[in-house]
């Protein structure tokens, strides 16, 4: 309760921080440190605490990348509003890099937090990072070039003034269109809210400053801080989510690798078309390719184990139970045989010696049944020491399978404690498609080789 109540009086406290430096700056309106570099960013870091605080129905990453964004922005505000006040300057250039990592952050938080809420994996995290490093390469090789040709200033200066804009831009589409694929819920509406004031704030600043007509400390500069709190602030309502396919994903993907590939092959056979800063976009969208192509195919290689083994037996390494069904449904489609087979004497040398001799003995008696039968025929372990075979095709042919399996136990079986026999009874049921269901045919399989067992006889075809 008491860790409820701090979280909501910080829900609560930051507006009111936020409406009182607003008040400052109303009655005071020269630029002053405590509203514009205290309490501004003040604002700026509970909003990342927020988002970070936000409760745990948002997802992880959401929460990661939204509360990061905010805080880079936040740092670079202030770094910016220190030089503004001080001949002390701090670093500028990490001003602008916090202001352009600021982007793709908050894009992958916006992302996340509207799409369905699951655990981030590692292939939807190197996708949002892959996807935004492809549109940067290709916003900074399309407009680079022409705005050099306007705009005065160094070629990273230029990319600057275009990256700002363009991301403001792809910001509200981007959450426009993924609001509009939910119902009307107070999350989306927030967030886009947020979105939108934030991007209007920055594109009229960016509109001053290309004219020359920005002062520092206008009061429209709260809207950036006030963006950034209700995108915060939206996280801890519930939203309806939606599900972007993998599809959707991997086309983003493959249209960001194919373009960066084609930019670096511009650049190759022409050098000095592009200034080399914006060539690294592409060699990392190339080099996240790489690792995501190594992460599916282990991710593939394991899933394909892992339903391997679901329809495996672990002591055999034959078909289980589950793989046996699901064939034999195949087989009332079709004309041919299912076998039962279970061992004499099994449990005896079980009880007698142990189960690790009795796992052995299963394990040649596997050997021995796999030696006897074609590629195309399925034998399966169906739990303990009995087995089930699939055969398809005429009677006679599951008859002489029956009698191959039959004979691979006339001989002993050599194990650590010298050696054992044991025999098997089998039941056999033909399946000539009228209309027979897998439990018929096991029943009638069943009683077979109980037959086969209490006769002696070893094999008992089931006859109506």
């Amino acid at each position: 309760m008491f860790r409820v109540a701090i979280y909501r009086s910080l829900r609560i406290a930051t507006p009111f921080i936020l409406i009182a430096q607003v008040g400052i700056r109303l009655v005071f309106p020269k630029p002053a440190i405590f509203p514009d570099l205290i309490l501004f960013n003040l604002v700026g870091v509970l909003a990342a605490l927020l988002a970070y605080l936000s409760p745990k129905f948002n997802d992880r990453f959401a929460r990661l990348a939204i509360s990061g964004a905010i805080l880079l922005w936040t740092l670079g505000s202030t770094f910016s509003t220190w030089n503004s006040f001080f001949d002390f300057q701090l670093l500028p250039n990490l001003t602008d890099f916090s202001y352009a990592i600021f982007y793709p952050l908050i894009l992958g938080g916006i992302l996340r937090a509207l799409t369905v809420n699951k655990k981030i994996l590692s292939l939807e995290l190197l996708d949002t990072v892959i996807i935004a490093l492809g549109a940067s390469s290709v916003i900074a090789s399309l407009l680079l070039r022409p705005a050099m040709l306007h705009l005065t200033g160094s070629p990273f200066s230029v990319f600057l003034s275009i990256l700002y804009p363009t991301g403001d831009i792809v910001l509200v589409a981007i959450t426009i269109s993924l609001v509009a694929l939910q119902h009307r819920n107070l999350r989306s509406l927030i967030l886009l809210l947020g979105i939108t004031i934030f991007a209007i704030a920055d594109l009229y600043y960016l509109l001053k400053s290309a004219t020359g007509n920005y002062t520092f400390g206008q009061l429209t500069d709260d809207g950036w801080i006030l963006g950034l709190l209700l995108i915060a602030q939206s996280l801890w309502h519930h939203g309806g989510e939606i599900e972007i396919s993998d599809r959707v994903n991997s086309i983003a993907t493959t249209f960001s690798l194919i373009a960066s590939s084609t930019i670096l092959a511009i650049a190759a056979l022409k050098p000095n078309y592009f200034p080399a800063f914006v060539l690294i976009p592409g060699f990392a969208t190339i080099t996240l390719a790489f690792v995501r192509m190594a992460l599916a195919l282990r991710d593939a290689k394991t899933v394909s184990t892992e339903r391997e083994l679901a329809r495996t037996d672990e002591l055999t390494g034959l078909p289980n139970r589950r793989r046996f069904l699901a064939e034999l449904e195949e087989l009332c489609k079709k004309e041919g045989t299912l076998l039962l087979l279970d061992l004499d004497g099994f449990k005896l040398v079980n009880d007698k010696y142990g189960h690790a001799v009795g796992d052995l003995l299963l394990k040649q008696v596997t050997t021995r049944f796999s030696r006897a039968i074609p590629d195309e025929v399925l034998l399966a372990r169906l739990g303990g020491d009995e087995f089930g075979v699939i055969i398809y095709g005429p009677a006679n042919l599951g008859m002489e399978i029956a009698l191959a399996l039959r004979a691979t136990t006339s001989y002993p079986y050599a194990l650590s404690t010298g050696e054992v026999s044991v025999g098997v009874s089998i039941g056999s049921v033909s399946c000539d498609r009228s209309n027979q269901n897998k439990e018929d045919l096991l029943r009638k399989a069943d009683s077979a080789m109980y037959e086969a067992k209490r006769s002696g006889s070893g094999l008992v075809t089931f006859q109506a």
